[in-house]
């Protein structure tokens, strides 16, 4: 092999031409966009799991980040918002993330990369372990701008009803005016509005109903979602027992929504619908356990509702009976009896210590148009027996007459009640209402009455001054617990004390 000699113009031009293109690879530094209006792009808004698994298990599922920019973007971080806690795991083309977040990932211009979610469900564990819904999102922050898409698994074995995309949907429960019974041991799974028509819907003892709520955004309105409406020819027979009660409530589970007031909207009997009974069923969380509009009816006994944003029990121009009921933390009153109507309560306990209305309200009127001032009238007809209203306002009763000229468009009865009023008995309201309340005590704060306020148990204490003070009804021979009533000297409330 024959060689230059030295000297010879061949050497230099290969030396010069190896400096400078040391020299251009070691000053050359790539140019990334800093332009906050350059956004990422992604194949889809929400990355759904959507397998509800029979056994534990895992499953992979992936989307694309575009850069549609003209030069390369710089992804400052990529992360799981919850972190550690976070059952979702991260993987960002190849590159694992055991910590839950990524930084400094690079998108060339006008190119792409893929974003690998794995997640393991546990589906039949508890439901603090593995809840229904479990969301999460995925943080991508870059040029100053935050992005986001969200992470959805269902965790739970559940009867997803219609379906598990039924968020801010309508659907319909038919049988052509036949039965059905929700009798599958799995918890029921409500999205959406669930309309039930032409069938008698049973949801027996034991049942666990789960609703998913969340306001729902349309070009028409803003509304609550996650509500169980009974239309016209439908009927529904909650037919739980004081052992197995059914359980009406939210589908968020961790433990701080537990409390958490108005996640779901309630359950609605529509105009004209009738039969429906409620029988040992717990409702909470909602945003009104029970609205009974016009011309409708229904029957609650033994049932618990508390932890409503608004009142536990409305009806509307209705027919209501409620026997044994327990009514607190609801926002507005415990019960609310509006533009008349004939109802009847029996037994019952309101114990009106957290939200601003009164534990029980009556009227005969609705406003139409509050700006011209136009109202509207009905007969109302309510009898009230044996029951409490006590909490920390001043009154846990409102009566509004508006048509005080005829009777019997107000007609009400209060028996051996325990009732706390202070302003009602001013001379422009009803100042001699503890001389036509038949057996009456007016509450006074010194009294004695539940067994522990603050841990929410409203049981009466042994010395509650509503022990021994009703009548004998005949139709509700047990308490709310199925403890049997004195024959000759029962209690006020929902409670009966074991003598």
């Amino acid at each position: 092999m024959h060689l230059p000699s030295k000297g010879h113009p061949f050497i230099y031009i290969v030396v010069v031409f190896g400096a400078l293109t040391l020299w251009t690879q070691s000053c050359y530094k790539e140019v990334f966009t800093t332009n906050s209006g350059d956004h990422l792009r992604f194949s889809l808004d929400t990355l759904r799991f959507d397998t509800v698994f029979t056994t534990i298990g895992s499953a992979t599922r992936s989307f694309k980040v575009f850069n549609d920019a003209s030069l390369p973007i710089r992804i400052e971080s990529i992360k799981i918002k919850s972190g550690a806690n976070s059952v979702f795991r991260l993987n960002v083309d190849g590159v694992s993330a055991p910590k839950k977040e990524l930084t400094n990932i690079e998108i060339g211009a006008k190119d792409s990369i893929y974003v690998f979610l794995e997640v393991t469900i546990q589906p039949n564990a508890s439901l603090s372990v593995s809840p229904f819904v479990i969301s999460d999102q995925i943080d991508f922050s870059t040029n100053g701008n935050n992005q986001i898409v969200h992470l959805e698994a269902w965790g739970q074995n559940a009867n997803y009803i219609p379906s598990r995309y039924g968020n801010g949907q309508l659907a319909l429960l038919s049988c052509n005016l036949q039965d059905e019974t929700w009798s599958d041991p799995k918890p029921y799974v409500i999205y959406g509005v669930l309309f039930i028509d032409s069938c008698n819907l049973h949801i027996p003892a034991g049942a666990r109903i789960y609703v998913h709520g969340g306001l729902v955004r349309t070009k028409e309105d803003i509304y609550n979602d996650g509500i169980i409406y009974v239309l016209p020819h439908g009927r529904l027979s909650v037919e739980g027992t004081v052992e197995r009660p059914v359980t009406f409530t939210t589908d968020r589970l961790e433990k701080e929504l537990k409390d958490e007031w108005g996640a779901w909207a309630g359950i609605r009997i529509g105009q004209g619908s009738t039969g429906s009974k409620i029988s040992n069923a717990v409702i909470r969380n909602a945003f009104v356990g029970v609205y009974a509009d016009s011309a409708s009816d229904v029957t609650l006994r033994n049932t618990r509702i508390y932890n409503t944003a608004s009142s536990g029990l409305i009806g509307v121009h209705a027919r209501v009976v409620a026997e044994n009921c327990l009514f607190y933390n609801n926002g507005s009153h415990g019960i609310q009896f509006a533009y008349g109507g004939a109802y009847r309560v029996d037994y019952c306990t309101v114990a009106s210590y957290e939200g601003d209305g009164e534990g029980i309200s009556l009227n005969n009127a609705l406003v139409r148009d509050p700006e011209k001032g136009l109202v509207s009238v009905f007969p109302l007809v309510a009898n009230v027996n044996n029951s409490i209203f006590y909490g920390s306002g001043k009154d846990e009763i409102n009566l509004t007459d508006l048509n005080p000229k005829e009777p019997l468009y107000f007609q009400t009865s209060f028996t051996n009640c325990y009732i706390k009023a202070e302003e009602l008995l001013t001379a422009k309201n009803y100042p001699k209402f503890f001389e036509i309340c038949t057996g009456c005590i007016q509450a006074k704060s010194k009294d004695t009455v539940f067994l522990n306020v603050s841990k929410q148990d409203f049981r009466l204490d042994t010395m509650s001054i509503a022990g021994n003070k009703a009548k004998p009804l005949n139709n509700v021979p047990f308490d709310i617990l199925g403890v049997k009533r004195d024959v000759v000297t029962p209690d006020m409330g929902c409670y009966e004390l074991k003598k």
